[in-house]
């Protein structure tokens, strides 16, 4: 069963002094708060909570505890954090239901380098595709990584929210998207295929590829042409030209 909202379905959290400053300088963002750890003083904290104030967001205190495990990374957070809110991130369940439901969706199972979510992220939304499932679980969490792989595009990326992968496969495919997944062995290649009218592509990890508890709901593997001895893409670059070639041919959206 799809699990409940969560408040990392509203906003794409930071962590650290100087992504919470960054954000907090950044007019074209809607911070909803900051949470500043209790032991922070000094020249660091006020600095952060004059940047606060001048941007009408509330400041609330907590246990540096607290504030490692909101930010869900106890090395960086360097004891703050800001949650931004993330206007076009929503609920996977919701995308479905809704009149506008989108046409084309990247389904991201199993990648864990932030840098690659955050280059997909940026590629995706850049091309215009209707959404880009991003799981709580399974998956880099959205953070000043990510953010910062995507230059910025994290924060208004039409990001679709859920708990697994497969939890996401199994909804898409209720919803009557049909499911493809990229091999380097496939025998159709990604720009030669048939695409059905709403389509899901799902993109692997960088390591082992689509899990088995996803395969089992994907109906087609393409292939990109490779040349030169090159065996296979980066996920990101894989995503690149996926997205692209969607835009080629009217279908992203």
């Amino acid at each position: 069963m799809p699990q409940e909202p969560s408040p990392k379905d509203r906003f794409v959290t930071v962590y650290g002094r100087k992504p919470v400053l960054e954000a907090l300088a950044d007019a074209r963002l809607s911070v909803d708060k900051v949470v500043l750890a209790d032991n922070a003083r000094g020249a660091a904290a006020r600095e952060i909570l004059d940047a606060a104030r001048d941007r009408g967001v509330p400041v609330q205190r907590a246990t540096p505890h607290r504030v490692k495990v909101l930010a869900g990374n106890g090395k960086q957070d360097q004891g703050v954090l800001a949650d931004v809110v993330a206007p076009r991130m929503r609920l996977l369940a919701d995308a479905l239901a809704a009149r506008s439901a989108p046409r084309s969706v990247l389904l991201l199972d199993g990648v864990t380098t932030p840098a690659n979510v955050g280059m997909i992220l940026r590629t995706a939304t850049a091309a215009g595709i209707g959404g880009i499932v991003v799981p709580r679980r399974g998956v880099a969490s959205l953070d000043p990584l990510v953010v910062k792989a995507s230059a910025g595009v994290a924060f208004t990326a039409p990001v679709l929210r859920c708990g697994t992968a497969a939890e996401a496969a199994e909804e898409l495919r209720g919803a009557g998207f049909e499911l493809f997944a990229m091999d380097a062995g496939a025998r159709r290649s990604v720009f030669e295929v048939e695409l059905p009218e709403r389509v899901a592509f799902v993109l692997g990890s960088e390591t082992a590829g689509v899990g088995e508890d996803v395969r089992r709901f994907v109906r087609r593997w393409v292939s990109i042409p490779m040349a030169g001895g090159v065996e296979s893409l980066n996920v990101a670059s894989a995503a690149a030209v996926l997205c692209f070639e969607l835009v080629r041919r009217g279908a992203a959206g």
